[in-house]
């Protein structure tokens, strides 16, 4: 999200990068947090935020996605981009992680890049293995998002590439036909994989989240 937010940053927008409760450090760090952890860390930042800036927009790759989602349930935002945000978990591991984690404390994540970028790959930070507990978490997470998403009342902007093979494809329709609002878009990108704000369409996603700021500034 960093070169995202550099970007923005350069259009003469204030932009804070917030780093999440247990990410960007350590896998031991992660496995101390749930999903109540990262969205705190979230709303820490909206906090700052709305203390120096009239408008207020939040943006969220991912597992990010889902908590600016929260956010506008629960916050009044005036806008939401949410990318590459899944609606379920396809991966048949992903349903005995309630009772797994109990038993096997690491997940070691699908290795296999769907960026079509070689050097996007370079941009990101992630951990060679993911706590299960967190998996849980997450789900968790999702699930409430879920019932959330007919509460939100913010314009939202939704972006996924059409090569995304962590996510179902499905998601991002999933996800705008249970909003709440009526100001609300899907923009698709076909060259991308997952990470999309690294990926070889990246600038453009940029320019478009820009533009859907302005437009709603």
């Amino acid at each position: 999200m960093r070169p995202m937010g550099e970007f923005l940053a350069g259009k003469g927008l204030t932009v804070l990068g917030v780093r999440l409760a247990g990410h960007g450090t350590t896998p031991e760090d992660m496995a101390r947090t749930t999903w109540r952890d990262w969205v705190a860390s979230a709303e820490e930042g909206l906090q700052k935020l709305q203390g120096r800036c009239q408008k207020v927009f939040a943006a969220g790759l991912s597992m990010g996605g889902l908590i600016v989602l929260h956010l506008a349930a629960r916050h009044p935002l005036d806008g939401v981009i949410a990318m590459a945000t899944p609606a379920y978990i396809a991966d048949w591991r992903f349903r005995f992680m309630p009772l797994a984690q109990y038993f096997v404390r690491w997940v070691t994540p699908k290795v296999e890049s769907d960026l079509t970028d070689p050097e996007a790959q370079k941009r990101i930070f992630s951990y060679d293995v993911l706590p299960t507990r967190c998996l849980v978490s997450l789900g968790e997470l999702i699930r409430l998002v879920k019932r959330e998403l007919p509460r939100v009342r913010a314009p939202i902007l939704l972006m996924q590439g059409r090569r995304d093979r962590h996510i179902p494809q499905e998601s991002a329709q999933i996800l705008f036909e249970a909003l709440g609002t009526q100001d609300k878009e899907i923009v698709w990108w076909p060259n991308s994989g997952h990470c999309i704000t690294v990926d070889s369409e990246r600038e453009a996603v940029w320019a478009r989240a820009y533009e859907f700021i302005a437009k709603h500034s």
